[in-house]
């Protein structure tokens, strides 16, 4: 009989194997053309995703050379904005006043993609919508499947869900997975990281 921890990173394993490469590839020829053109990333998450957020800004400005961005970086504004807007306006307004345009990518990391109908994430949701409306690219890890986030994206990984009970986890988890596949691709990966460095 196995234990907990050998069935959660034996369902790691699964996830690792239904994980579709071709669409990896494809974020990363997306973010590859998005610097090229001069254009900025965003960073949307909420919960742990925020957190996720931020630790995808660090990466991809230091290690990918690109303009990034995650509105949850300014907490004063954040929660000026929860309280004087409502929450569900507080991404859009923030990447209304970055100018977001048609160079720029909003790359959402979410467990569920957003769903207006079930009120489950309307700040990514609307997000999404000022993207569509600016023409801006749309990117995204999420899981379940996939949300507001992989009907409208021009790129979406989706984690797979193997487990009813742990779909938060693996698909939080696997946020970080792929995005520091992408930071580490020869297609991105401008600057050696600090360790790879000095180990030899």
């Amino acid at each position: 009989m196995t234990n907990f921890s050998r069935n959660h990173l034996n369902e790691c394993v699964k996830i690792i194997e239904l994980l579709d490469d071709s669409i990896i590839e494809k974020m990363a020829d997306v973010i590859d053309e998005v610097r090229t053109n001069g254009g900025r990333l965003f960073f949307l998450g909420v919960g742990g995703s925020a957190g996720n957020a931020s630790h995808c800004v660090n990466d991809f400005r230091k290690i990918v050379g690109i303009e990034s961005y995650a509105p949850t970086d300014n907490v004063s504004e954040l929660t000026a904005r929860t309280n004087d807007e409502g929450w569900d306006t507080i991404f859009a307004e923030w990447l209304k006043l970055s100018k977001l345009n048609s160079k720029d990518a909003i790359f959402i990391l979410s467990v569920g993609g957003g769903n207006i109908e079930k009120n489950v994430s309307p700040n990514l949701v609307k997000a999404l919508m000022l993207a569509k409306e600016v023409n801006a690219k749309i990117l995204g890890i999420v899981g379940r499947d996939g949300g507001y986030t992989a009907k409208v994206a021009d790129v979406a990984v989706i984690i797979p869900v193997v487990n009813n009970d742990a779909i938060t986890p693996h698909s939080e988890a696997f946020q970080a997975v792929v995005w520091h596949l992408l930071v580490s691709h020869p297609k991105l990966k401008a600057k050696q990281t600090k360790w790879e460095s000095v180990v030899k």
